[in-house]
């Protein structure tokens, strides 16, 4: 990996493969690297929300761009991270010389500053930061908006496809936070019409 220039925005996704919720992207300047911090799929959700506290009260910049599942619908998925991520962006009043993407494909390709690093949220400390704060605001969103909707078990599964989930997307249908344009959704919704009750 070639030497990264000057200051660091580290930028991660959560929620691309969930059916249901938002996608949410977490853009982290950092004064300095958090002991201990790592990509937040490696930690448990009380040491995410422990780094969440610790990155909020150290960092010179956070950003969170939120796309809702009715413009995942619109947009696609592609289209939908890059949205999200210049939202996140767009709150970073900080200056910086780089831009570093967790994955391969660089949704920024015409910012001379972005990079697309593989695993960069288990190497860069910013991108791991990223990650956390992405995290944290997302499974709370969805387990505080579970209430309004009871049946699916958002509070748990967080809108990922778990047996449970499918269980209640047959039973119940989908709701306003399920994204129609996923597949395993869009089936659910199908049979539906094929077999009204």
């Amino acid at each position: 990996m070639k030497p990264l220039k000057g200051i660091v925005v580290g930028i991660d996704e959560v929620g691309r493969g969930s059916w249901a919720g938002p996608l949410v992207v977490g853009a982290v300047i950092l004064k300095r690297p958090v002991i201990g911090l790592k990509d937040s799929k490696l930690l448990t959700r009380i040491q995410r929300e422990r780094f969440d506290e610790i990155i909020r009260r150290k960092a010179f910049a956070i950003g969170l761009g939120w796309v809702q599942p009715s413009e995942i619908d619109a947009l696609g998925l592609t289209a939908s991270i890059r949205t999200a991520i210049r939202l996140a962006l767009r709150q970073i009043r900080y200056e910086f010389d780089t831009i570093v993407i967790d994955g391969s494909f660089n949704f920024l390709a015409d910012d001379l500053r972005a990079r697309a690093i593989p695993k960069a949220d288990a190497q860069i400390p910013a991108v791991s930061a990223a990650s956390v704060i992405a995290k944290v605001a997302r499974d709370r969103f969805m387990r505080e908006i579970a209430s309004q909707y009871p049946h699916y078990g958002f509070e748990t599964h967080v809108g990922y496809g778990t047996a449970a989930h499918v269980a209640a997307l047959q039973l119940h249908g989908a709701c306003v936070l399920h994204r129609r344009s996923y597949r395993p959704v869009r089936a659910v919704i199908e049979a539906s019409y094929a077999h009204p009750s």
